[in-house]
């Protein structure tokens, strides 16, 4: 497996090679300390399988450079590895079509265990940032009877992003990818991308299956979104 970081702090950098020898020996392992050549470097390797970018390179900002990559090779998984961890860094990175967001400030042990994650399919976000900033008045949720699961929460309590929640709303209303695309103003592999996420988060495996268990869940999502 290719793994390519994109970070300009050598130390990051060198903390990441001794991470990626413990979980995988068998990683071709690929820096870059800037935009520029972590471009270079994928237009070089196109088979390369993640990258771990960071949002604050030197010569250019990193949500621009996780768009480009998004566009130009969707089939490479994306990780956001950064000193900011706020929810609208957050949200913003996910929304662009990363896979997940990796705060440096955190604990080699978890950065370990996110990266596990990733391995394994998943996506990773920093547990503080699913905490609900203040509990609703009302349940909004039914228990989801067909799913085994009992939900009391919001739909961001299942992992799902703002831009996911819309990208559900509108799959409710039926319409297909590249109707969502043209409402959202968004990449067709970035749509792809959500639905991934949305299937993960309810637990299906396909789009009727996920607009079952939403109205299930009890959602109603009737966002002000022209087509």
């Amino acid at each position: 497996m290719k793994i390519l970081v994109v970070d300009d702090h050598s130390l990051i950098r060198e903390a990441l090679r001794g991470i990626f020898h413990d979980l995988k020996g068998d990683i071709a392992l690929f820096e870059a300390a800037d935009s520029g050549q972590a471009m270079q470097l994928v237009a070089e390797n196109t088979d390369i399988g993640l990258i771990l970018l960071d949002l604050n390179l030197p010569d250019r900002d990193g949500f621009s450079v996780l768009t480009e990559l998004r566009e130009r090779y969707p089939e490479i998984a994306v990780v956001v590895l950064s000193a900011a961890q706020d929810r609208n860094s957050v949200t913003k990175a996910l929304d662009l079509g990363a896979i997940g967001f990796i705060p440096k400030t955190g604990k080699r042990e978890v950065m370990m265990r996110a990266l596990q994650l990733v391995f394994a399919g998943g996506i990773y976000i920093p547990p503080e940032i699913l905490a609900r900033e203040e509990a609703p008045s009302t349940p909004i949720c039914a228990t989801a009877t067909r799913l085994g699961l009992q939900i009391h929460a919001a739909p961001t309590d299942l992992g799902l992003t703002e831009r996911q929640v819309d990208v559900l709303a509108l799959m409710m209303q039926g319409k297909g990818n590249k109707a969502i695309c043209r409402v959202l103003n968004i990449a067709e592999p970035t749509v792809k991308n959500h639905i991934s996420a949305i299937f993960k988060a309810v637990k299906v495996t396909n789009r009727t299956e996920a607009v079952i268990a939403a109205r299930e869940l009890g959602w109603h999502l009737k966002p002000a979104l022209k087509s």
